[in-house]
């Protein structure tokens, strides 16, 4: 078994999905949550609809903290940063 685990995934693929599935079971508009991949997988961003960016950070930031400690708790998003964009 390969350390590097499965070479057909890019970087970041990994966390991009487990980021994606946390904010769509998050917002209230799950169609319209996009994630994407930068700076060759360091980088997630994640947009939402307007009226769900809220829901998404969360009261002083608590719901972006806990996202970013869970990508930063798994093996392939550890060092990746999350931004939440507008």
């Amino acid at each position: 078994m390969s350390e590097e685990g499965d070479d057909s995934l890019e970087k970041g693929e990994d966390s991009a999905d487990l980021v994606e599935f946390l904010a769509k079971a998050i917002v209230s508009q799950p169609e319209e949550v996009n994630v994407i991949i930068e700076d060759d997988g360091d980088l997630i961003e994640l947009e939402t609809a307007d009226n769900d960016r809220g829901r998404v950070i969360g009261r002083q930031g608590r719901v972006a903290k806990a996202l970013r400690a869970i990508l930063n708790a798994t093996a392939d998003g550890d060092g990746t940063r999350l931004d939440i964009v507008d």
